[in-house]
């Protein structure tokens, strides 16, 4: 795995990768990252986003970023705005690594943005992409006519030329600053990791339905048109991370692509961006579920909720479009009694109403989400538990089991993230479910652990006098 660097990220140089669509940009990211951390396909123009990782080049680490692919286009169209936010990146550019397709040649687009990058006054590196082989390197040669010096030949997908490019890339980045004692600024890395808020941002993943607002909101989040949005519902494809600090701390906060019920997934591409959204949400701590507030509950929310819920994360509900709610509260009740009868452990979610488009309340957002960490972190001490589990006997007896009342002994937390409890006794593991509904719900009510999933287990004693 790649190692964790020891600057914040926004103190790294940062190196862009540019060119025209399907030229091996991203594939060509995921090799300099060490990870397959951006999508790839055959299909031209699968990233539409900026995507960022950081670098281990040589010793050194850079921030990187693919971009979406270069093409003319009105600037009002999907493409259009495709091309502003991989303009928004190369203007904050270190080093520009303009990369072409090798066995397609010089085109008329490699041509156009060849000058234009030329105009950007920024240091720029010529790479030939899907160069393998002697025909590759010499169709390479044909790059020199783009007039940004030397190519760099290599074929990011079969890894030829990547260490020689690292080189190329460390001999251009601006001079490194001196920092401070490194063993000061690395992360501590020692405790459970399970079980101790790791040192670094929160990280928080928007999910929800395609066309709720979720790049919308991060737009709004971050104060720039950072994710590409439209009227178009499935823009996202890629879950972007971005990093954004308030003044409280820092969070890592991921643009997931919209979930569709699974009968709706035939394309490849579709299903490879639907498992990464999945896959941020299994590294998220808190998930931002979107709803468009307009149009209320849908199923698809719901499994949604439930896929939360089952990842055991913390929830904060972001209703979007607000302002176009007419009857406020009775909205509100509708969806809040609809995910208390279909989702029994969303029971107290934290719900944020505001509007993505406009701003209005966005900024309620970010502190619901640390409160909800706070929750999910929670720990309960073992001796206030105990007396708790006692009053919780008292009121109603564990049932009877074959004609035998269980004996339930004592509890204890095991863990949090989310919070896990263990109930020891004889034949605990034949509780039924009912109660242990009954004492999930107690410890959601005494201990103040709304909106996130409470896991309750159970450890039976053996019988010495029982039959092996």
């Amino acid at each position: 795995m790649r190692p964790v660097p020891p600057l914040p990220t926004a103190d790294l140089p940062v190196v862009v990768i540019a060119g025209r669509p399907n030229v091996g940009k991203s594939t060509l990211f995921n090799r300099l990252v060490g990870r397959r951390q951006a999508l790839v396909a055959d299909t031209p123009g699968v990233t539409r986003d900026r995507k960022e990782g950081v670098a281990l080049i040589r010793g050194r680490y850079v921030r990187l970023i693919d971009t979406a692919g270069l093409e003319e286009a009105a600037p009002d169209s999907l493409f259009g705005r495709m091309r502003a936010s991989s303009e928004s990146a190369l203007h904050e550019a270190d080093l520009i690594l303009f990369c072409i397709d090798a066995r397609s040649g010089i085109t008329p687009a490699d041509e156009h943005f060849a000058q234009w990058i030329r105009r950007q006054n920024r240091p720029v590196l010529l790479l030939a992409n899907k160069a393998e082989g002697r025909q590759g390197t010499a169709s390479a040669l044909e790059a020199y006519a783009l007039g940004l010096g030397e190519p760099v030949a290599l074929s990011a997908e079969h890894g030829e030329g990547v260490t020689d490019l690292m080189w190329e890339i460390a001999e251009r980045l601006p001079p490194e600053h001196a920092s401070e004692d490194s063993a000061e600024n690395a992360p501590d890395t020692d405790g459970d990791e399970e079980d101790t808020r790791p040192a670094g941002p929160l990280r928080v993943a928007i999910v929800g339905r395609p066309n709720a607002g979720k790049s919308t909101l991060l737009n709004t989040l971050l104060g720039e048109e950072r994710m590409i949005t439209g009227p178009e519902p499935g823009l996202t494809r890629d879950s972007i991370a971005v990093t954004l600090r308030d003044e409280d701390g820092e969070f890592e906060i991921v643009d997931t692509a919209g979930l569709r019920k699974k009968a709706r997934i035939d394309e490849t591409l579709e299903k490879m961006s639907v498992s990464a959204s999945i896959e941020a949400l299994k590294m998220a701590e808190v998930a931002v579920l979107v709803l468009d507030a307009t149009l209320g509950v849908h199923e698809q929310d719901l499994q949604i909720a439930r896929l939360i819920e089952r990842e055991g994360r913390a929830c904060v509900l972001a209703l979007n479009k607000w302002d176009a709610v007419e009857d406020r509260t009775a909205t509100r009740k509708a969806i809040l009694d609809r995910l208390s009868i279909s989702l029994a452990q969303m029971r107290g979610v934290p719900v944020v109403t505001f509007s993505a488009l406009t701003g209005s309340a966005v900024h309620k957002l970010l502190p619901a989400v640390r409160e909800a960490a706070e929750v999910w972190n929670a720990r309960v001490p073992t001796g206030e538990l105990n007396r708790w589990f006692e009053s919780m006997l008292e009121r109603h007896q564990p049932p009877l089991v074959n004609g035998k009342r269980l004996k339930l002994r004592y509890i204890t937390q095991v863990k949090s993230r989310p919070p896990t409890f263990v109930i020891f006794g004889t034949r605990a593991e034949q509780l039924p479910e009912d109660y242990k509904r009954y004492l999930v719900n107690g410890l959601r009510d005494t201990f103040d652990l709304p909106g996130v999933p409470i896991r309750l287990q159970t450890r039976g004693t053996k019988n010495p006098y029982a039959e092996s």
